[in-house]
């Protein structure tokens, strides 16, 4: 009994003060989980031509006209990227994103 009142005093020294927000977050992501893919997807296309052209974040953030922190919120895929934001992400990139979509009218 003794060992189990010490285990649970241990757990109880290492509960947060502020409760926990997984639920939100989980609930967030199920109810936008259309436009994220499409964010998630862009992200993966910037990181993979950041790697191929040697650019940091900074860079690109320098080639856009914005700031890294930005650039570091739109590479974790949860950003909700505009138009002009895509478009900005296509010509400091060299990548077609959007191009496909218009390509045939």
């Amino acid at each position: 009994m003794k060992k189990r009142e010490e285990i649970l005093s241990k757990l109880n020294a290492h509960i947060s003060e502020t409760p926990s927000k997984w639920r939100e977050n989980a609930e967030w992501r199920m109810s936008n989980k259309t436009w994220l893919r499409y964010s998630q997807r862009i992200a993966m296309m910037m990181l993979d031509k950041m790697e191929e052209l040697g650019l940091t974040q900074k860079l690109v953030a320098e080639r856009m006209g914005c700031s890294q922190q930005y650039i570091s919120r739109v590479l974790k895929g949860t950003e909700n990227l505009s138009i002009e934001t895509i478009s900005k992400i296509e010509a400091a990139l060299g990548l077609e994103i959007l191009e496909p979509v218009f390509a045939n009218p």
